[in-house]
């Protein structure tokens, strides 16, 4: 797995183009320069490549020759900054050949040239010919004569021409690109392309509109652009058949936004590959599918992460923007030099991490999550699963200056120590007290080129190459000390192992073609600084296995699951007796992806699946109490998704369960990608990719950002499958305080129901078919398993809102009745949950019922004052008021002595039914009901004068606060008292804060429409809204001296005496105004 980080950095190819802030050092070693009658002789450079051993540069110009060029390093080293050397040489570069190509015509364009000076015919011709440049005898150049070619009899278009070739030397395989979009698979002969007669044209591959071609020889998998910009994959193992195809489709981009595909590069080792758009940008995918890295922003979002596109052109948000040219990833992935289409300014460089995948000679554990670049370790920091975040560890410049790049990274088992290796030796770095331990002696650390590293309790072990020898060795050093004096025991070792593992204490060593040496370690003394242990190896095992299939990519122990009163304490182990008990199986992930396990005493191994990218063993991992994954084996990551690995004790051994299909909206994204686990939580930690833009710079930065997702429901429902309640229940108890526990109870209800939901469909379509209880018997388990949690209420009805109401009489058949549910929710106060029950209630029982519980819950939250909710019942109950008055007319009589018991809270809510209540003469009785039950809770707050509350249950129930005004204008509303009204008021309101005056404004706008002169006095005054005042004074003036005579009269309204004297000067001008106006004659 690869995955960007940093912003991408900027290789200028002309001075003076390169933006200071993202300016990188760039040095020279070396220079070759033609002169100017050279290039007017043989014309200008077209393209380049290396020879593999990286000693010459083959380069072909646009007159057709083909320039040789040998690169010889000095040992002039140079310095660049700093204490420590950098470790680069300068480099002379001589022209070995320069000679014209023996093209009989000279109207050509090339596509690509190979190592040896390999060129093809990519003009529109009448034939489609290849051509190959002939070779010389000694050195490899060309040196005259004939030049060979080779032909195909498929009918193509006489105007088709060859647009590019694509060996692979391992497979024996060419492909070769028509510009009429045709692909060809070719087979060639085991002297390669030195007999063009033994190229023959196999079959056509592809939909007709292919642009371009890669093959990762090490997958065997064929990577093919096409024009609509997809890209589609082929397995060479299997006949070339598609297995998939990816595209940014799913993210919103067609083929108008990024055009066709430009190129595609494979990373080394094959396990993911970049695509390069003509149009637009460039995305890195694993081989499954997975989208890790993109240049494109994802659109329709209005994130940080994401922003929409600015009008500003002029300064381009995305790297190649204008398309992709060229792409070539380093030596060891972690760079990936991109051309943007039509620039040949500059370079652009992104940096890659690596995840630590199960693979190879280095061990890992799923525990610690690490990513790995060039010179850094990115640590995911799972402390707190509610919020990971991911570490930047960068490596000691002492060592990694010196050793550089980071090859290989460790994690012990409980994940507290990392081993890293780079070129030579190693270093340990304890996470917990944050330091690096390294090689006191630089000489012994320079001896060490580690191919693999494992962790064997607290003892590192370094697959260590001897190149004087040629040979292979195990060292083992206690992670308390890197020395020499301190090394425990060295192992020579047959041959460069291909796969290694180690448990307790075994250590698994697999060699090519395929022979297994399992060893038994032993440790006498202590594992300490003062004592002097010694370590001994026996071989206990070998197994040599002849197959047919791929090379092992992986290979892992697969212990026995034991009880956990079995497991103790060791100082390599972890389990006493698992010490006498060597590991009797093991798994095989081959370079293919496909899964088996092998059984190591009888020899005999059996497929399981295939399309595995990576897989990690679980059980018998850990000794922690709360790890809930213990009756997991293991779990595995491909294009399917997660698969979980269970132990079955019948006759199949092993029984998997795809959860990630069942349960599609708990599904990794496509752009997330699994690195471990967390035993602890009960969860999968993956990465994604996020962006963050910045003003200051010209592009983005690419930021790993992890990503937790659960697996807790697909746990407990094995468990109740195997008829393993208590452990099931134990395994929910431990979980309870984890984050997102209510929401994996939800998803174990719903997989289960919606399991039974589909076996019942099947079942219809059948003829016959015996009865079968297992299915909704596991439905009744998983209710008794939730029942035992306070969650329950809730996860019952989410499930039910989350399926079709047809099967609904099933899931509460099994959960209970839905009334008792509700009753249940009513009792503990829980009305929000109640309330999404009525609708349930309505389905299972009838309106009548869901009515009832409505009103009840209607009542209780305007009590609570749950004013948004109350609002919400409201609408449901006229709604099905409606529809219940059409669909029956008796109901409608028993309504009123149904409900009537509980219209009126208290005797202040004797306004109900009366003559003034004219506008409930033509609504029926339950309608009237609920307006009722408003107009109570109205009048109760009026009379308590609890106004912000009333403007809360007027603006949540939209009741109709005009009409309750106008009726209520001498009941209930009615202020006795204007100074004893105006101290209540303002307490009730308290007007210091922003939210009581936005309320005192609300009423009062209400208040000024019926013309509630009391109020709008009250209120105003409040608010010191003195043009409302005004405007009321102004024609009633015995109101004005009332007013006056009140406020000053009473020592608390002396805050108001600035607001008397505005009044009282407004009035006066508006006075002698009137008096100076002579009447009209």
């Amino acid at each position: 797995m690869y995955m960007t980080y940093g912003w991408p950095q900027v290789i200028p190819l002309e001075s003076g183009l390169c933006p200071s802030s993202q300016r990188i050092h760039k040095v020279r070693l070396g220079k070759y320069k033609r002169d100017s009658d050279s290039i007017q002789r043989e014309g200008e450079n077209l393209q380049a490549v290396w020879s593999p051993d990286a000693k010459l540069i083959a380069v072909l110009t646009s007159s057709f020759f083909l320039h040789i060029f040998k690169v010889q390093f000095t040992e002039k080293k140079i310095q660049i900054g700093g204490k420590q050397p950098s470790g680069l040489f300068l480099a002379t570069i001589s022209l070995l050949l320069s000679e014209q190509v023996p093209f009989a015509n000279k109207d050509l364009t090339i596509s690509n040239i190979f190592c040896g000076a390999f060129e093809l015919d990519s003009h529109l011709h009448d034939v489609n010919e290849v051509t190959e440049l002939p070779h010389s005898l000694e050195n490899g150049f060309a040196s005259g004569g004939a030049s060979r070619s080779f032909s195909f009899s498929h009918n193509f278009s006489r105007r088709s021409a060859v647009i590019q070739l694509e060996l692979s030397f391992p497979l024996r395989l060419l492909f070769v690109v028509y510009s009429d979009g045709q692909l060809v698979l070719c087979s060639v002969g085991k002297k390669g392309l030195k007999q063009a007669e033994s190229i023959k044209a196999e079959k056509m591959l592809g939909s007709g509109d292919a642009v371009c071609a890669s093959v990762g020889s090490e997958q065997q998998i064929l990577a093919v652009g096409t024009r609509r910009g997809v890209v589609e994959l082929y397995d060479l193992a299997e006949s070339a058949s598609l297995i998939r195809s990816v595209s940014l489709y799913d993210w919103g981009y067609s083929m108008d936004d990024t055009g066709s595909v430009s190129c595609i590069a494979w990373t080394p080792d094959n396990s993911a590959f970049a695509v390069g758009w003509k149009l637009r940008g460039l995305t890195v995918w694993s081989v499954s599918g997975c989208r890790l890295m993109s240049t494109i922003r994802q659109i329709g979002l209005s994130s940080v992460s994401s922003p929409m596109v600015k009008p500003n052109q002029n300064c381009k948000y995305e790297p190649l923007m204008g398309g992709t040219s060229l792409m070539q990833w380093d030596e060891y992935g972690y760079r990936l030099y991109a051309i943007e289409e039509g620039s040949s300014e500059r370079i652009l460089a992104f940096s890659f991490g690596k995840c630590c995948l199960n693979r190879g000679v280095s061990g890992t554990t799923y525990v610690r999550q690490v990513i790995y670049g060039e010179d850094r370790l990115l640590v995911v920091q799972s402390e707190d699963t509610n919020e990971l975040k991911i570490l930047h560890l960068n490596l000691p410049v002492s060592y990694i200056s010196q050793n550089w790049p980071v090859l290989h990274v460790a994690a012990s088992k409980d994940g507290m120590y990392l081993a890293v290796a780079g070129l030579h030796g190693l270093i340990l770095y304890d996470i917990r007290l944050k330091k690096w331990r390294v090689f006191g002696d630089i000489t012994q650390e320079q001896k060490i080129q580690c191919q693999g590293l494992l962790w064997l309790g607290k003892i590192v072990v370094v697959c260590n190459y001897i190149e004087s020898s040629n040979t292979y060795e195990l060292l083992f050093y206690p992670r308390y000390h890197l020395d020499q004096s301190s090394l425990l025991c060295r192992k020579p070792l047959l041959a460069k192992p291909m796969v290694m593992d180690a448990y307790q204490d075994y250590i698994l060593v697999t060699y090519r073609p395929f022979d297994i040496h399992i060893f038994h370690v032993k440790l006498y003394g202590d594992l300490t600084p003062t004592s002097a242990p010694d370590l001994q190896l026996s071989t206990v095992r070998e197994l040599s296995i002849m197959t047919a299939k791929s090379h092992p990519a992986s290979m892992r122990f697969i212990p026995d699951q034991l009880p956990r009163e079995y497991i103790s304490r060791s100082p390599i182990s972890s389990s006493s007796d698992l010490l006498a008990r060597e590991p009797a199986r093991c798994l095989i992930l081959r370079v293919n992806g496909e899964l088996s396990l092998l059984d190591l005493d009888e020899g005999r191994e059996r497929e399981l699946t295939d399309s595995v990218e990576l897989f990690w063993v679980t059980c018998g991992q850990s000794e922690e109490k709360k790890n809930l994954i213990e009756e997991v084996s293991w779990l595995d990551y491909g294009h399917r998704g997660m698969q979980v690995w269970y132990p079955s004790p019948g006759v199949d051994r092993f029984k998997q369960e795809d959860f990630m299909q069942l349960d599609p909206e708990l599904e990794f994204d496509r752009e997330v990608y699994p690195l471990g686990l967390l035993p602890n939580a009960g969860v999968v930690v993956g990465v994604s990719q996020r962006m963050s833009f910045s003003a200051c710079t010209e592009f983005p930065c690419f930021e790993p950002s992890p990503q937790a997702q659960t697996i807790l429901h697909c746990l407990l429902r094995h468990l109740l499958q195997r008829d393993k309640s208590e452990e099931a229940l134990r395994l929910a108890q431990l979980s309870a305080e984890k984050p997102h526990f209510s929401h994996c109870l939800e998803w174990l209800l719903f997989t289960v129901f919606d399991a039974e939901i589909s076996r019942q469909n099947a079942n219809k379509n059948q003829i016959s078919v015996p009865k079968r209880a297992t299915n909704f018997s596991l439905l009744e388990k998983t209710c008794d398993l939730i029942k035992k949690f306070p969650e329950y209420l809730d996860v019952v009805v989410s499930v039910a809102r989350k399926t079709d109401g047809r099967h609904w009489a099933d899931l509460f058949s099994a959960a209970g009745r839905s009334t008792e549910l509700f009753e249940d929710c009513f009792q503990r106060r829980w009305y929000r949950t109640a309330a999404c029950y009525i609708l349930v209630i309505a389905k299972l029982e009838g309106p009548a019922v869901s009515q009832y519980c409505a009103l009840r819950l209607l009542q209780a939250t305007l009590d609570e004052s749950l004013y948004e909710l109350a609002g919400e019942l409201v609408r449901f109950l006229l709604r099905s008021g409606r529809e219940y008055e059409q669909a029956s007319t008796d109901s409608d009589k028993l309504s009123p002595r149904f409900l009537g018991y509980f219209i009126f809270r208290s005797g202040n809510r004797k306004q109900s039914f009366d003559g003034r209540s004219t506008s409930f003469k033509e609504q029926n009785a339950h309608v009237a009901s609920v307006k009722n039950i408003l107009e109570s809770h109205a009048s109760y707050l009026m009379s308590g004068k609890e106004l912000s509350k009333l403007v809360a249950f007027v603006k949540g129930t939209q009741f109709d606060l005009v009409e309750y005004l106008q009726r209520e204008r001498y009941g209930c509303a009615r202020l006795e008292n204007f100074a004893s009204g105006l101290e209540l008021i303002g307490q009730k309101l308290q007007m210091g804060t922003l939210q009581s005056r936005l309320d005192a404004e609300f009423l009062l706008a209400h208040m000024c429409s019926v013309k509630f002169k009391e109020w709008i006095v009250v209120l105003a005054t409040l608010l010191r809204r003195s043009e409302v005042l005004f405007d009321l004074f102004r024609h009633d003036m015995r109101l004005w001296k009332a007013y006056n005579i009140t406020l000053q009269s009473q020592p608390a309204f002396a805050e108001f005496h600035d607001l008397l004297e505005a009044l009282e000067e407004k009035l006066s001008s508006v006075d002698s105004l009137e008096e100076n106006i002579p009447l009209a004659e």
